[in-house]
């Protein structure tokens, strides 16, 4: 029988989809479909996986799919990656199940990268998402170099929030007295990521803020690599919609499936004067491991009594923050 939490679609830039599943019973066949019936659509099934490819939709919408097993077992699934041709790690990450058993909506919540670089096909899809918000992570020097390309009609809000952690600076003056290396920066990302929880509570809180001043916003979370910065925020309210802390990780560990380090070497070695340094020294940087999250959300277990009152306490949050986002969001 076709698993419902177990089905993960995304989108090639090209256009073309893959969807995955997972089935308790390996006989189990299954059957994919557009929500939308399109007569250029055409979907391949793999014969050894529990995979399909389906090409033919429209490029510049977003598409939902029904996957129906032989036992009449149906999930409804959008595509958790969209093609963006400029930015590559654009993520829906709605969808998922809470603990009590309710569903994150589809359609809502968004992370992604900087939008700086997106193609006319892009900003087209991105126009089609009706987004009301954006919360923009990324440092006020990048915001100016690289601004954002958004729809011309009906644009969204930006809210600036910087995110500058507090060891940065002090890390880059060290590295330059060769206490760089793989391991030094790994060790470095995860204080980073530290940081995030403890130092920088007051920007994650006006996140929130933001979101829950737009009734029923349609938001994304972005920063330049939509990883490590928009990776705790998305977490952040993952939890706070009530999705499981494993569930969560999933999550934040999907960018490695489509952000690739070394396409963007150069780049960071240019932002950071850091070409001095050789790339193993740099890898961890653009990597995303489970400690970094896991350092992050350590700290708040280590503070606080709970996720609810870390939001509480931390980020202004409360019950009625809570259950408002709950009642949005949730279905």
């Amino acid at each position: 029988m076709l698993i419902s939490d177990a089905v993960h679609i995304w989108r090639e830039p090209g256009g073309d989809y893959h969807i995955e599943w997972q089935a308790s019973d390996p006989d189990t066949r299954v059957t994919v479909e557009p929500l939308v019936p399109s007569a250029s659509a055409q979907a391949h099934y793999s014969e050894d996986a529990e995979r399909a490819r389906l090409s033919g939709l429209a490029p510049a919408s977003r598409h939902y799919f029904r996957l129906r097993d032989q036992h009449g077992t149906e999930v409804l699934a959008g595509e958790r990656k969209l093609g963006m041709q400029g930015t590559p790690n654009f993520r829906d990450f709605g969808g998922y199940r809470t603990a009590d058993g309710r569903q994150v909506k589809w359609g809502f919540l968004f992370r992604s990268g900087q939008l700086s670089s997106l193609s006319a096909q892009d900003v087209a899809l991105l126009g089609s998402l009706e987004l009301d918000l954006v919360c923009d992570f990324r440092r006020l020097e990048e915001q100016q170099s690289d601004p954002s390309r958004l729809p011309q009609r009906r644009p969204p809000r930006i809210a600036s929030l910087p995110i500058i952690p507090g060891s940065n600076s002090r890390f880059f003056e060290e590295a330059d007295k060769q206490l760089a290396g793989r391991e030094a920066m790994y060790d470095f990302m995860l204080e980073i990521n530290r940081d995030f929880a403890e130092a920088q509570t007051n920007t994650y809180a006006r996140m929130f803020r933001e979101i829950l001043d737009v009734d029923d916003a349609r938001f994304l979370v972005h920063c330049a690599a939509g990883k490590d910065r928009t990776g705790f925020a998305a977490a952040l309210i993952l939890l706070a919609l009530g999705v499981p802390r494993d569930v969560v990780m999933r999550d934040y560990m999907l960018t490695s499936r489509f952000f690739e380090p070394l396409r963007e070497i150069d780049r960071l070695k240019r932002k950071y004067a850091m070409e001095h340094m050789d790339t193993e020294s740099i890898m961890p940087m653009l990597e995303v491991h489970e400690d970094y999250l896991a350092r992050a959300l350590d700290a708040i277990e280590q503070n606080y009594e709970s996720i609810e009152a870390y939001l509480a306490e931390a980020l202004g949050v409360g019950p009625d923050g809570l259950a408002e986002l709950k009642e949005r969001y949730l279905a």
